[in-house]
């Protein structure tokens, strides 16, 4: 008798995984940007994809954690920008909890831009590392998540050490809130006003 078998939640999850996980990128390499090497990276995104309509920042993180807010306080600034498609904001965190079930939800039709919170290399603080493909976000707390983004910054907020959930919550927010006006003004930049509409 043949033996049936019965679907487990990591099956379910497994198959969620497939769903929403990026498109396959191949030699997929992540600089390290800040300053008018982030400006040039955002500018590239912008020539290839000039309208904003076209755009859906995906903000991720949460606004319990002062490192971990990055992403939330990034999407703050872009929606006072008045950019249409902003997911992830201080009052809407995109957390872990919920991000699956956003990766699953987003239109097929925009150009995702990921931006979270990382850790790294001391002298890398402050800095962002920047890609043309996706991120995988809460790699350093050692959480298996879907890859998120066509494209990814992750801004390193602090040094990456044996407690990286501590190392997060302790995090200056100043230099987070820096680093967040600092990519919100970057984006800004990139994309003239002009291309603000939508296509008719």
């Amino acid at each position: 008798m043949k033996r049936l078998r019965v679907s487990t939640r990591d099956d379910e999850i497994r198959k969620r995984r497939t769903i929403v996980r990026a498109p396959a990128i191949q030699n997929t390499k992540r600089e390290r940007a800040d300053g008018a090497k982030l400006t040039l990276f955002l500018a590239s995104i912008a020539e290839r994809h000039p309208c904003k309509d076209d755009i859906l920042f995906l903000c991720i993180g949460s606004d319990r954690s002062t490192g971990d807010a990055f992403g939330p306080l990034v999407g703050n600034l872009l929606q006072e920008q008045g950019w249409p498609h902003v997911t992830g904001t201080l009052k809407r965190p995109c957390d872990a909890q919920q991000l699956l079930t956003t990766l699953s939800s987003l239109p097929e039709d925009k150009v995702v831009i990921a931006i979270d919170a990382c850790l790294g290399k001391p002298e890398s603080v402050g800095a962002y590392l920047v890609a043309r493909g996706p991120l995988i976000p809460a790699q350093a707390l050692g959480t298996t998540m879907p890859e998120a983004g066509n494209y990814s910054i992750a801004g390193v907020v602090n040094v990456y050490g044996p407690k990286p959930y501590t190392t997060l919550q302790t995090t200056s927010l100043f230099t987070v809130m820096q680093m967040a006006k600092s990519l919100a003004e970057a984006i800004h930049t990139a994309w003239p006003q002009s291309n603000f509409e939508s296509r008719g």
